[in-house]
């Protein structure tokens, strides 16, 4: 009778593990993004993206961007650094994806500051709009100020978060993920670079991107020991990341050290393959 109590108590005990394991196992997040990359498959025409059809088709997104603050990722404070950035990356870019759609077609006034297809005819896109993710409250202006670039300290992530508007890097094709974050940020750095919107080389002058205007003291730390010289730390930084990742040509000029920097116009027109001839 003993060993007959024994031997259910072990039975009841395996399944009880088992049923948490499986409970577990539905329940936890799947840094593979597999709902996103499908989002971005059918809408990312790079480095466009077709809203109308996204409008039309937003049923998936709507799961996604619920994903972000299911069960599963309220656990997100102890993962992984690599998981973590590669979340709030994830969650920024569909964020946005979700606020150009909820006001899809953009039309400003007659008379903007802006372009009238812009995302910064949508008031409060940054500041005031709200999202739940890993229970919290945030902006998008959160997720990037006060998570993304404190936090991880990488400069990267400036070519990785989309803005929806022409001058911006352009949005990945594929979900950041865990597993290839460094190489899919290096692989974003390159491409932002090559691109026209990026760097161009004037003369013994480099025209770069306003990002680094605005952001350039986030290239420092990492990138301005790669450049020689006494020009202050912040050039250095920019001219740094442009000879680690840019294209030969701006590489090249970038680790003398040497030349001029000046910064290009930013286009925040909407990065929409149907709108690309609005003004």
């Amino acid at each position: 009778m003993k060993k007959s109590l024994i031997a259910c108590g072990l039975v009841i005990g395996i399944a009880l593990i088992a049923q948490a394991t499986c409970g577990a196992s539905a329940n936890a997040f799947d840094h593979e993004y597999r709902a996103y990359a499908d989002v971005l498959k059918r809408h990312v025409r790079f480095p466009h993206v077709d809203y109308a059809a996204l409008k039309r088709d937003r049923t998936l997104l709507d799961r996604v961007v619920g994903e972000f603050d299911a069960p599963a990722a309220r656990g997100e404070s102890g993962w992984t650094r690599e998981q973590r950035m590669a979340f709030w990356i994830n969650a920024y870019n569909a964020f946005t994806l979700r606020a150009i759609i909820d006001h899809y077609p953009i039309r400003g006034s007659w008379f903007p500051l802006y372009p009238r297809n812009s995302i910064r005819q949508i008031d409060g896109v940054w500041t005031e709009l709200t999202w739940q993710a890993a229970s919290r409250t945030v902006t998008l202006d959160d997720i990037e100020h006060r998570i993304l670039r404190p936090t991880f300290k990488d400069g990267r992530i400036h070519f990785a978060v989309n803005c929806a508007s022409a001058s911006c890097p352009p949005l990945a094709a594929e979900p950041y993920r865990p597993g290839t974050l460094d190489a899919q940020l290096d692989g974003a750095a390159r491409v932002f670079l090559a691109s026209p919107e990026g760097v161009r080389v004037d003369g013994e002058t480099l025209r770069v991107s306003s990002l680094f205007k605005w952001y350039g003291d986030d290239f420092t730390d990492q990138y301005a020991p790669i450049v020689p010289g006494s020009r202050e730390a912040r050039e250095r930084g920019i001219l740094g990341v442009i000879a680690k990742y840019g294209p030969p040509a701006a590489a090249e000029l970038a680790r003398t050290g040497r030349p001029a920097i000046r910064y290009l116009s930013y286009d925040w027109s909407l990065n929409d393959i149907q709108q690309r001839g609005l003004p």
